[in-house]
């Protein structure tokens, strides 16, 4: 493909979100669902006129570092340090619950074996991928409704960020069952490590920051050092530690949201993000999906697959939120919040389709979850919503 032609793919997909945004805030959906059915459609699946390429995902891979660092920039850090221990065991409900029960639905369809056997070790996988949680399609959501500094809303982006941590956790220790040279003990080693490492150069960081807002307030200076920052930690996160790059970048977003700019490096964060970024991100989810190798057999497991999924999430999540004094109402709200499955959920299934722990064929019942989570949960979401005093940040 010439290199010119990637120019025509940008066009459609920028062109194809925004009409379908639109539309979707004429029907009274957030934008990003209008945004994802574009994808779908411009798609190989549908009308075949923009095919996914290794430069788009990285498009959208830039896009939900962004949107993950605007969240970060976002969030009220008192607030975030108060929900703390509670996003902790909402994390672990929405870890643990859901990999039983994609583990559990992956035998019932396939036969109980023991632990070890290599079947096993596959409905073990299964569960692992229901586990992920893609936050930054909330994160999006929340900021359109007015609630992303909410109690709910910074309960919801730190259990996803934990959550992630675990999942990771639980990943390697799978895959190490399949591959026994991976070393469990090293990567929680990595994970504490880059905490450690978060913790000492956040600090510093957030004193430079600091003395250069201070001298040079509200400057593009500030912004473009902000951007560089992000992109540095999102590398340092993935390259050294094998944590995800979006939480690295939303890690940096946190060290600098006290900072007396951080609204206007957000701010200037969102223009790139709303004109390119964004929709190239949430297209992406849609241009991904490929339907031509369904079976009778996969579409009955792929319906489970993303029942249980979404189900397992809400349940978890919305019990332990509960017992932790959330109102009825709040703590459904968190356990929809924390279903959405995206790019987590790729990055897991790819690990596991590279170390021969899931069959190609399922790949698509992964793409059908994140489909399905991704335009469910926003409507979901304002339906929960609706009645509220938009930005209250004192909800539940």
């Amino acid at each position: 493909m010439e290199a010119y032609e990637i120019f025509k793919s940008l066009a459609i997909i920028i062109i194809f979100a925004k009409i379908f945004g639109i539309l979707a805030r004429k029907f009274k959906a957030p934008q990003v669902v209008g945004e994802i059915i574009a994808g779908l459609i411009v798609g190989p699946s549908i009308l075949g006129l923009v095919a996914p390429t290794d430069f788009l995902s990285q498009m959208a891979e830039i896009g939900v570092v962004l949107l993950m660092f605007s969240a970060g920039l976002g969030t009220d850090l008192k607030e975030l340090l108060k929900t703390g221990p509670v996003a902790c065991l909402i994390a672990a409900a929405g870890v643990f619950v859901p990999l039983g029960g994609g583990c559990l639905l992956h035998m019932c369809f396939y036969g109980f074996n023991p632990i070890g056997d290599p079947s096993f070790v596959t409905s073990l996988f299964i569960g692992v991928i229901m586990t992920a949680t893609s936050v930054s399609i909330t994160v999006e959501t929340l900021k359109e409704l007015g609630y992303l500094k909410s109690r709910i809303g910074t309960t919801i982006v730190a259990a996803a960020i934990i959550d992630d941590v675990i999942g990771i956790v639980v990943l390697t220790f799978v895959v190490g069952m399949r591959t026994p040279d991976s070393n469990v003990g090293t990567v929680i080693l990595k994970t504490l490590l880059f905490f450690l490492f978060t913790f000492i150069v956040g600090i510093l960081s957030y004193h430079v920051f600091k003395r250069v807002d201070k001298r040079w307030p509200h400057t593009r200076r500030i912004p473009i050092a902000g951007l560089a920052y992000c992109f540095a930690f999102a590398y340092i996160a993935e390259h050294f530690f094998g944590i995800a790059d979006i939480t690295g970048a939303y890690f940096a977003g946190i060290i600098l949201c006290s900072i007396k700019d951080s609204d206007y490096i957000a701010e200037k964060m969102d223009i790139n993000s709303y004109m390119m970024f964004g929709p190239i991100f949430f297209a992406s989810i849609g241009l991904k999906t490929d339907i031509d190798d369904f079976s009778a057999n996969i579409l009955w497991f792929s319906i489970a697959f993303v029942i249980v999924a979404l189900i397992t999430k809400i349940i978890a999540c919305g019990t332990v939120a509960r017992l932790c004094r959330f109102s009825t109402n709040d703590s459904l709200k968190i356990g929809v919040g924390m279903m959405t499955r995206g790019e987590v959920a790729l990055i897991v299934s790819q690990k596991g389709l590279s170390v021969g722990l899931l069959k190609p064929v399922y790949f698509t019942s992964v793409i059908l979850l994140i489909i399905v989570s991704s335009i469910a949960t926003p409507i979901l979401l304002k339906l929960l919503f609706k009645g509220n005093v938009a930005g209250n940040t004192d909800q539940g």
